[in-house]
């Protein structure tokens, strides 16, 4: 199959990118005309290049001529500038299913997030579920995943947490004490969506992938020691202070970086929530082989 891959050159898209070549498809990418290093990127990873933008939707003009599948992978998870969540979720999710229909590329594969519902408390949720009634009501061959915190080489999450405990004796605790998560590897995640494009049980399903392994915040942090064989001690910010916190946080970034907060407020109201889903209809579909998150971790962080 020939299958056009937007966040391509993201953490979950390189893995899906080097999957899909290996399970024997080509690969069309869309990448931003700026910075010119992700084109570079894209013809590095032997794929064709459709330069645009998710939220422009003339840019999508002909991307998805002689196209089979879409995996729609962009996402964010703070905003800045003219990235928010509607324009990314939302609108950006509204121009690629377009593009689909204009050329009548019916199989789509799209990455929601574990937690999205109708009736979220966070934004970023929100704008997750409004983008997936848009898929339920396109008349598109559609498969939805909803994951739960991803953990690989290039997380955002195991390894930010990894930084901070190689640098501070101290590391903090935000959100819920009690609140649970179940991490999954991005091997997992990205078999899922390209074993998930030849399946037609898959066509018109939600599914979580979900890791097997249950952990509070605490537990998580308590793997991450053990593999990087460290001992600290683990600080509880209370609510009132981490969002505060936040707040500074979102105020300077954008306009001192230019760059997205690293913790925002809604962020904070998804750490009060489980984070944890129903893994086994998609482990049993697709046939998907599991990761202990020790493990899995300890293939990268072993040596810091």
């Amino acid at each position: 199959m020939k299958v056009f891959v937007t966040g391509a050159t993201g953490f979950v898209g390189e893995e899906i990118v080097r999957q899909l070549h290996q399970a024997g498809h080509s690969v069309r990418m869309l990448v931003r005309a700026k910075p010119a290093t992700r084109v570079e990127e894209a013809r590095e990873r032997k794929a064709e290049i459709h330069v645009g933008n998710i939220v422009d939707g003339e840019s999508l003009h002909g991307a998805l001529k002689g196209i089979d599948a879409v995996i729609h992978l962009v996402g964010i998870i703070s905003e800045v500038g003219e990235s928010t969540f509607e324009n990314i979720h939302v609108r950006g999710t509204k121009n690629i299913v377009a593009a689909a229909q204009e050329q009548g590329v019916t199989r789509f594969v799209h990455m929601s997030a574990l937690g999205t519902r109708q009736n979220a408390v966070s934004h970023y949720h929100q704008t997750k579920w409004i983008a997936e009634e848009m898929l339920r009501g396109s008349g598109l061959d559609y498969t939805i995943f909803r994951p739960s915190l991803i953990f690989g080489p290039r997380d955002h999450f195991v390894n930010l947490f990894a930084k901070i405990i190689r640098f501070s004796p101290i590391v903090p605790l935000l959100g819920r004490r009690d609140a649970k998560f179940q991490p999954v590897a991005i091997e997992t995640v990205a078999d899922a969506f390209v074993k998930s494009l030849k399946e037609f049980l898959a066509v018109g399903q939600t599914f979580d992938l979900a890791g097997p392994e249950v952990f509070t915040m605490s537990g998580i942090i308590d793997q991450i020691l053990t593999v990087t064989n460290r001992k600290r001690l683990k600080l509880p910010i209370p609510a009132a202070i981490a969002r505060m916190q936040a707040v500074f946080l979102e105020f300077l970034f954008p306009r001192v970086l230019h760059k997205a907060a690293p913790l925002n407020r809604d962020q904070l109201v998804m750490l009060q929530e489980d984070n944890v889903g129903n893994a086994q209809p998609a482990n049993e579909l697709f046939g998907l082989t599991v990761v202990p998150f020790r493990e899995g971790i300890g293939k990268y962080l072993g040596n810091r």
